[in-house]
């Protein structure tokens, strides 16, 4: 995990960001060594770099948890793991989102879904589902349709295999 305070120190060390060391550390190897031939382009990136660092951590971080498949980050790139009062880090897994349990539940279905199935694959009550679903309606994201039987089904059409309308 890169440290924004290291980051910042290395900044300062290499001539407030002319030698591009904080670059280095970033893992943004070429633009190190643009960094360090032209003393930070002529040091308007070093300014520009001094109020972007804390981003340019937080990327950096993202992209080291996608190399290593680790999920130790969130989509913030801030670490998922917490001190414990004995001192002992653990690892807090970070519960999926309601929203993204439905569209994950929406591909594997090519799009069709129902009430039931997102309560279960959410983990959730019926009620809290249906209620999420009619959220994505309203907002445009899915359709409410009802089957020939009368069952009501949402239709995330970004998930749909064609633009065939749908058929029980």
């Amino acid at each position: 995990m890169y440290s924004t305070g290291l980051a910042y120190l290395l900044w300062l060390i290499g001539g407030c960001g002319a030698l591009g060391f904080h670059r280095f550390y970033l893992g943004k190897i070429p633009t190190g060594v643009l960094w360090m031939c032209t003393c930070g382009l002529g040091m308007v990136g070093s300014v520009f770099d001094f109020f972007t660092l804390p981003s340019q951590v937080r990327e950096a971080n993202i992209r080291q948890a996608i190399l290593d498949n680790s999920s130790q980050f969130d989509r913030y790139g801030k670490p998922k793991w917490r001190n414990v009062n004995d001192g002992e880090t653990k690892i807090v897994r970070v519960k999926e989102s309601v929203e993204h349990a439905i569209l994950k539940l929406a591909k594997s279905n090519r799009g069709v879904l129902t009430a039931s199935e997102t309560a279960l694959a959410a983990n959730i009550t019926v009620e809290e589902a249906k209620r999420d679903l009619d959220a994505m309606v309203s907002k445009g994201f899915a359709e409410l349709r009802v089957r020939r039987s009368g069952a009501l089904v949402y239709i995330i059409p970004d998930f749909m295999e064609s633009d065939e309308p749908f058929v029980d």
